[in-house]
């Protein structure tokens, strides 16, 4: 049987492959047509996006931060400026090896190595791409040492700031206030949209309360890149045009300090744990503002190192303590003149009603006596005499007729015990004592809650809990030399618009007025004060002489740090250890007649009490604002020769 044989079919071959070629051809104009028609969707339709889109590959935008407003005294004279300075920053996604970088860094001397820790937390809490400020001034050596190597730190830049400047020194840091790196807890509560370029924030004083008028609104820069993220002139033969949007200021404020007169509180109080305020009873103005020892806000703006922070935090002097505004003192006989008003407005005595001092008083159900703080006594007294010399025996008789809760209520018209509203922060409330104020602080201890008669005694002469600010104090006294009238105390007076140069006055703010039913009764706690100061025998008449070309009204007064026995001889201040020495206080105001000016002052463990060592000083802060310089010649050309301490009378008020 014979196989049969296939013949090769060439033509269904042929249209085979014809059929396959047409369908690969046809494939191939689809495909090509899709490439055509998103080359049109790409150079033609979408031309602008994509040009735009290509730019911003080549074009860096670069924050321009704005410069801080300035801050001037009353007069116009600087307390904080801008200096421009060179900062080491780095960007995190320009930077290999972090740990590396810094190490090589603290190696250099550029960064402190104890402070590694932080700086790595600080950079990686930010943005990749963010520059982190590594240090915010630089030396000349330090510009130096970097250049020399550059190469070895790529994301590492100096960069030209301008940084907040404090001519000045520590004078007046308590009042301005300070500024620093913003840290964590800043990003959260500043809308950092507007600090963009920026590491410094206010963090106390004036430069914090008034952070959002200070700081302006930064502007922007674009700047041509190359592939490798440098800055160029040009990439090819094509000019790209840059747009820069300039920053806008912060606003420049006016304070209501006057440098003179704080400079001459600072200047007296230097080498002393103390603290100044003096106030306008016109307006509320804050004329001085002093706490020592102080600090110099430089460091900070600067930087500081973690070991630099901590031997400042740890001074036991305290020097970034503001006493002024958050120091809490008994504020001893300087409440006098307010309790002998209180005295008068509940009719517990007549100002010509006497008590015999015979420097020892008790009473039924008071428990132990009391002595007065000269142990002869002071003989008869009258209200007005009571408050010249200071005598402590008229006032616990008088403490004892009104009560606690009658001298709470009248003492807090004074504003005692409540948040004056100065316009910076941190200000300490004190304590006003009172029996519903004891069932408060002592919820959790129910026999501790009653109110002894004795604790109504150590108030009367402002001791026992009773617990002022200087700033309080300073308001208090300022109320009672206005006759009752009341305004906020406040820092910043005027505003001055960067953008336009106009000036906004701020108006003063009036508080409800401190009001009494007899207006004759001023006059009679305004009299003791005037003979504190102008009446042979007044407790601080033989501490200002020669008197001055205005009339002055003061208080004297000793806050007591321990308790000293009736049977115990009353040690002088050279013979207790500094720590437990009195504090020395002294109230005043001038001139009577239309007072300017009212302060109150507080020396801690004073070398002397409030007349001896207190009452000369604030006498110097009064002369000095009040007193032209031909005038201030004169009087200390009639100055004499200080007598010695000997011949003085006895002070421990």
């Amino acid at each position: 049987m014979s196989k049969s044989i296939r013949l090769k079919d060439h033509r269904a071959e042929q249209e085979l492959f014809e059929q396959r070629a047409l369908f690969a051809a046809v494939l191939m104009v689809i495909a090509l047509g899709a490439v055509i028609a998103r080359l049109v969707w790409l150079q033609v339709v979408r031309y602008d996006y994509y040009v735009g889109e290509s730019q911003g590959n080549r074009i860096k935008v670069e924050p321009i931060p704005a410069n801080r407003g300035l801050i001037l005294d009353r007069n116009g004279l600087p307390l904080a400026t801008n200096a421009p300075s060179f900062q080491l920053e780095i960007t995190r996604e320009d930077v290999a090896d972090l740990d590396g970088t810094l190490e090589r860094l603290a190696a250099l001397k550029l960064i402190d190595s104890t402070d590694l820790a932080r700086i790595r937390k600080d950079i990686r809490s930010r943005r990749s791409f963010d520059s982190v400020p590594l240090k915010l001034q630089l030396t000349e050596e330090e510009l130096a040492r970097f250049a020399a190597r550059r190469h070895d730190f790529p994301g590492v830049e100096v960069v030209p700031r301008l940084t907040r400047y404090y001519p000045l020194g520590s004078s007046s840091v308590h009042a301005i206030g300070y500024v620093a790196a913003i840290s964590e807890d800043d990003e959260k509560s500043l809308d950092m949209a507007r600090y963009a370029g920026t590491t410094l924030t206010g963090k106390s004083g004036v430069e914090r309360a008034y952070e959002s008028e200070l700081h302006g609104y930064p502007g922007v820069k674009q700047l041509l890149v190359n592939a490798q993220g440098r800055r160029v002139e040009r990439i090819g033969r094509e000019d790209v045009p840059l747009e820069t949007r300039q920053p806008t200021a912060g606003n420049d404020l006016f304070l209501t300090l006057d440098l003179r007169v704080q400079r001459v509180a600072e200047e007296a109080l230097r080498g002393q744990r103390a603290a100044a305020v003096a106030i306008d009873p016109t307006n509320g103005d804050v004329l001085a503002f002093v706490s020592t020892p102080a600090f110099d806000p430089n460091v900070f703006a600067r930087g500081l190192t973690r070991a630099q922070y901590l031997a400042l935090t740890e001074d036991p002097k305290r020097p970034m303590y503001d006493r002024a505004l958050r120091g809490v003192y008994p504020p001893g006989s300087t409440v006098k003149p307010i309790l002998a008003l209180a005295a008068l407005e509940y009719g517990v005595v007549t100002p010509h009603d006497t008590r015999y001092c015979r420097g020892m008083w008790s009473a039924p159900g008071y428990g132990r006596a009391r002595r007065d703080w000269k142990p002869q006594g002071h003989g008869t007294v009258d209200m007005r005499r009571a408050l010249a010399t200071s005598c402590d025996v008229y006032f616990f008789d008088v403490a004892r007729l009104m009560g606690i809760d009658r001298m709470a209520g009248f003492l807090s018209q004074f504003g005692v015990g409540s948040a004056t509203g100065i316009d910076i922060q941190g200000e300490r409330l004190g304590i006003l004592p009172s029996t519903e104020w004891k069932k408060r602080a002592f919820q959790k201890r129910p026999e501790l809650q009653v109110w002894f008669p004795g604790d109504t005694i150590s108030v009367g002469i402002g001791q026992g809990q009773m617990l002022m600010t200087p700033l309080q104090l300073a308001h208090a006294i300022a109320t009672l030399s206005a006759h009752g009238a009341r305004y906020k105390p406040r820092m910043v007076r005027a505003i001055r618009d960067v953008r336009t140069g106009q000036i906004r006055e701020l108006p003063p703010v009036a508080l409800t007025p401190a009001k009494t039913a007899d207006p004759a009764a001023w006059d009679v706690a305004i009299g003791g004060m005037i003979d504190v100061v102008n009446t042979p025998g007044g407790s601080a008449f033989y501490f200002l002489q020669p008197m001055p070309y205005y009339k002055m009204a003061g208080k004297s007064g000793t806050a007591q740090v321990f308790t000293v026995a009736l049977n115990e001889r009353v040690r002088k201040p050279g013979e207790l250890q500094e720590h437990l020495r009195d504090h020395a206080l002294f109230v005043a105001f001038a001139p009577v007649e239309a007072p300017k000016i009212a302060l109150a002052l507080i020396v801690e463990n004073a070398p002397g009490g409030g007349s001896r060592f207190a009452a000369p000083i604030a006498r110097r802060i009064l002369d000095t604002y009040l007193l032209t310089p031909t005038q201030l010649a004169e009087q200390e050309a009639k100055r004499k020769p200080a007598k010695p301490a000997a011949e003085l009378p006895e002070d421990r008020e």
